[in-house]
């Protein structure tokens, strides 16, 4: 197998899926001496009618991302990963991730995880992985929970 990926794009979102995401991306990133790029995407469209009531949940929402990927990123520079940054973007993550951030990131492959926090949206419009599958342009690696490990 000759492909060798450059440019590995990884969603968290805080779930047990997007952990084990982000940790299938460390050791493909070791074995392909790749950039990790760790993405989070705030949807603000789950917090629009809140806002008008709290003015500062956008700013909550970004400070956690930011403390989470911040944790994410001392992660993958404990495990070896010289090449590694994130980006903190606000829309839809089924939108932003597949269309915007994989191309601005040249991205060759994502991961992400089976199934985010959103359980909501999933039952009645898909899963974030299921668009990202759908319109990527890139390979796309579907991580599930293992089961036999909890």
């Amino acid at each position: 197998m000759g492909l060798k990926y450059q440019n590995i794009l990884v969603a968290i979102d805080g779930s047990t899926e997007a952990d084990r995401a982000f940790k299938k991306g460390i050791e493909i990133a070791k074995r392909n001496d790749a950039t990790l790029v760790l993405v989070h995407v705030i949807d603000t469209r789950s917090f629009a009618l809140i806002e008008a009531y709290d003015t500062v949940i956008g700013d909550r929402a970004e400070k956690l991302a930011k403390d989470m990927l911040e944790k994410y990123l001392k992660q993958a520079e404990d495990a070896g990963i010289t090449k590694v940054q994130y980006e903190i973007d606000y829309g839809s993550p089924k939108i932003r991730i597949p269309r915007d951030l994989a191309k601005k990131h040249s991205a060759d492959l994502i991961l992400c995880g089976a199934t985010g926090l959103n359980v909501v949206e999933r039952f009645f419009i898909g899963s974030v992985s299921e668009h990202i599958t759908r319109y990527a342009t890139c390979d796309v690696l579907i991580v599930r929970t293992d089961k036999d490990s909890e």
